[in-house]
């Protein structure tokens, strides 16, 4: 799983870097976007296409974070979504608390099947083990503290492919301000450096130097904005599954320890 992970990264980035360069200058840089059909001119007006090709190259790097942003939001949601199982985690939870009441073992497990998440697998995992040494003996302290060992080795597991790829929004939510930043700073030097020319500044290269420094801002920070909304929509997630494995988890071992607690004291 990880390998295949690792594998979809050294996809992902490339192509989408190949595909940004297309779309820079095939389809922002198509000459039908600018006056006289010659990309060296200024844009259309009110053609938002050819404004954002003025941009300069960074924009090619800003459109390949857009993509990477794309393709890694539709897997986390893919991956999230299959996680989180099926049914809602409270109702989950409640059928567990409910069934371990009435020592419902059969229940629970078939509950767990029916999920079909990471807190299905934590449950069924934990409750597989306790079920194995109720068929030799009662049980005791010594069978609750494996099973919740059982537990915490089964989230463990889950936790690391909840959390997987979600570094790389994080960094396309950081750095993709700074690009944008980068190219405001570039594009700003132009136009001073058409202000600074011998004789009359140069009007075109002083709307080049503009035109680059406010569309590469306008990218990075929008494609900033955007990426840290997906992350913390994805965290919020994560953070429910997460919170329906340790109350499930919590629930059983705290039934356990009750049930020896008045078998002992009988």
């Amino acid at each position: 799983m990880k390998k295949l992970k690792f594998n979809m990264a050294l996809i992902v980035i490339p192509l989408s870097a190949i595909l940004a360069y297309f779309i820079y200058h095939n389809i922002l840089g198509d000459p039908s976007n600018f006056v006289d059909g010659d990309p060296a001119n200024e844009p259309l007006n009110n053609n938002f296409l050819g404004t954002i090709y003025k941009g300069g190259q960074i924009v090619i790097l800003l459109l390949t974070f857009q993509l990477i942003m794309f393709a890694y939001v539709v897997e986390r949601f893919i991956a999230i979504r299959y996680s989180s199982g099926k049914g809602d985690l409270t109702k989950f939870i409640n059928t567990i608390k409910k069934k371990l009441i009435d020592d419902d073992y059969e229940g629970i497990v078939k509950a767990c099947d029916e999920q079909k998440g990471a807190p299905g697998n934590v449950v069924k995992t934990g409750l597989q083990t306790f079920l194995s040494t109720k068929k030799s003996k009662d049980a005791d302290q010594k069978d609750i503290y494996l099973i919740q060992k059982e537990l915490e080795e089964a989230t463990q597991l889950e936790l690391p492919l909840l959390n997987m790829n979600m570094f790389i929004l994080s960094t396309i939510a950081q750095i993709a301000t700074l690009v944008g930043l980068l190219g405001t700073v570039t594009g700003m030097i132009k136009a001073f450096a058409a202000l600074a020319s011998v004789g009359e500044p140069d009007a075109v290269g002083l709307a080049a130097g503009i035109s680059q420094a406010l569309v590469t801002t306008a990218l990075g920070i929008s494609t900033a904005a955007v990426t840290i909304v997906f992350y913390n929509y994805f965290s919020n997630k994560i953070e429910r599954i997460t919170y329906a494995i340790d109350e499930a988890s919590f629930s059983i071992i705290h039934s356990l320890k009750l049930k020896f607690y008045f078998e002992d004291g009988q």
